[in-house]
């Protein structure tokens, strides 16, 4: 069984426990992301991890410590998120925030499709030398070395061979795209009401926002779920934002329990999600596939915010300080019709 959006030991290249805050750490820590954000974006990995690497020092510079900004981001005029000043060209330069350095990944790839970067996409997707150049090209940074320190880095760490994972993952997802026009074709709409059966007793169900899931059973156990569909523990933990006990029991899901087996998104596919009766923002972003932290930063809460039932919670915008959309979101509502 493929399952495209796996991610684990599969992309461990280095078995070894590396010091926090050491280069191999911050490797270990953020390739998976890499990968994926090139599986769906086509930004070769290595490239992104370099980039990480030389923008953030590591995840250790100022800049990335306070803000989340692995990529050395600014502002500029469109960006309605949190912003930081930060000495760079200029003394206090606005830089964008964000509230988990996952979101920095996403947001990198959504920059580079910017049209200023859309030559870098007739490019090879593993032709890293091309990307470096490219971006130096176009801009990206003002250091006149980036391109050559792009590639130093990507050659010492030898990151290309992340981009050979990059590519299984895209011929994964291919392969999966494919099944589920196959799927279509049979007259299946796939959302959480008609499940498709993949593999065995299991029945793998796509959300409205685009997640692989399946629904818990009885016995069911993070370990045991992970052992029978060719997962790591670890990844159903951190696709279900789930925190492990640290006496070392296993997460038991509730019967009925949505369990992800990709990431969740930081966009839902509606403008907004409603609340039910005693429910947990964790429990609503399970419902609608969208990240805790993505929640609570759109709708000006905190984790642990109680909600009222029926409370209406923003899946793609960041409130006002008034609870609705943004202007310029109502507006573009009313001119689109």
């Amino acid at each position: 069984m493929v399952i495209w959006m796996v991610l684990g030991c599969s992309f461990s290249l280095v078995a070894q426990v590396e010091p926090e805050g050491s280069r191999g750490a911050y490797l270990e820590k953020w390739k998976d992301e890499a990968i994926y954000q090139m599986a769906i974006h086509g930004i070769p990995a290595s490239i992104t991890l370099a980039q990480g690497i030389l923008e953030s020092g590591d995840g250790k510079s100022s800049l990335a410590s306070r803000s989340n900004n692995h990529f050395g981001i600014k502002c500029h005029g469109n960006w309605k998120g949190a912003t930081v000043e930060h000495d760079d060209d200029r003394k206090d330069e606005c830089f964008r925030a964000y509230d988990d350095a996952a979101q920095s990944f996403e947001d990198h790839s959504d920059f580079l499709k910017k049209p200023r970067y859309e030559s870098l996409f007739d490019l090879d997707i593993t032709n890293y030398k091309g990307w470096a150049k490219g971006l130096k090209k176009c801009g990206y940074a003002t250091n006149p070395k980036y391109d050559r320190l792009l590639i130093e880095l990507i050659e010492r760490h030898d990151l290309a061979a992340y981009d050979e994972e990059g590519l299984k993952l895209i011929s994964e997802r291919d392969d999966f795209a494919d099944n589920l026009a196959d799927a279509a074709d049979k007259g299946n709409r796939l959302n959480p009401k008609n499940p498709i059966v993949i593999t065995g007793d299991r029945s793998m169900q796509l959300s409205e926002n685009h997640i692989q899931f399946i629904i818990a059973g009885a016995g069911d156990r993070y370990d045991l779920l992970a052992s029978e569909l060719d997962m790591m523990p670890w990844q159903l933990y951190r696709y279900n934002e789930v925190k492990r006990d640290r006496r070392g029991e296993e997460y038991a899901p509730q019967v009925g329990e949505i369990i992800y087996l990709q990431p969740k998104r930081f966009r839902g596919s509606t403008l907004w999600f409603e609340s039910q009766k005693d429910e947990t923002l964790w429990a609503v972003s399970q419902r609608c596939g969208v990240k805790v932290s993505s929640l609570v930063r759109k709708n000006r809460l905190s984790p642990d915010s109680p909600l009222e039932s029926g409370q209406k919670l923003s899946l793609q915008w960041r409130i006002a300080e008034d609870g609705k959309l943004p202007g310029f979101v109502r507006m573009w509502r009313v001119s689109s019709g």
